[in-house]
């Protein structure tokens, strides 16, 4: 093996959380799916829930399926980087599989709202980069919406209520994209995830490549 290439091969890249958060009905599922699908350097992130597993669910694919009460231990143990309750049912994001992954090199997507993305802040540090994904207007999104299902006006208006309380946090978020067209928004996000994977924090051993080029 050649000395230029043991010198390049002594940088490693730490990897890093993608967070991509948006209202629903603005694509950000439809993105992450794409972005899976398109990138092998990415994984997504498995959840705990308390919920009962669907036919169709596979255990650790899909989530990690537990009880209540292991759910309530692994809080008390500080096994999570974040969890909320919704409808009912608990969700988490268990911590030691990021974290391996992370230390491994490969970078991890979660599909989770600003509250998750919050919670992550305060754990993750320089480790999480955050996106959130806008519709391109206010009628679009209701059009969206109302062509998911045949709900009634009344069930629509919550929704783009919902919506409009997610989208004001917009601005607690690294980066915003405006979801006009499916390919070029994911165009832009890989763009950025190109970017966060040559930030010079996230290169291991860069000072020592550095040092021996300059001796």
């Amino acid at each position: 093996m050649s000395n230029e290439r043991r010198m390049s091969d002594a940088i490693r890249r730490r990897g890093l959380m993608l967070v991509l958060s948006s209202p629903s009905g603005a694509g950000k599922t439809t993105l992450s799916r794409m972005l899976l699908e398109s990138d092998s350097g990415i994984v997504l992130s498995v959840s705990a829930t308390t919920r009962a597993k669907r036919p169709n669910e596979v255990e650790a694919r899909d989530y990690f399926f537990v009880t209540p009460d292991a759910f309530e231990h692994m809080v008390k143990a500080g096994e999570f980087l974040e969890h909320a309750t919704v409808f009912d049912h608990r969700y988490g994001t268990p911590k030691k599989p990021v974290l391996d992954s992370i230390a491994a090199g490969r970078d991890v997507l979660f599909d989770i709202d600003w509250q998750g993305t919050q919670q992550l802040k305060e754990k993750a540090g320089e480790d999480l980069v955050s996106i959130f994904v806008l519709p391109p207007s206010h009628d679009e999104l209701e059009r969206r919406l109302k062509s998911r299902a045949q709900d009634s006006d009344e069930v629509v208006a919550r929704r783009m209520a919902k919506a409009e309380s997610e989208i004001s946090h917009w601005a607690e978020y690294d980066y915003v994209i405006v979801n006009r067209d499916l390919e070029i928004a994911l165009g832009e996000i890989k763009s950025i995830l190109a970017a966060e994977r040559l930030r010079r924090s996230r290169q291991i051993g860069l000072s020592e490549f550095v040092r021996n080029i300059t001796s």
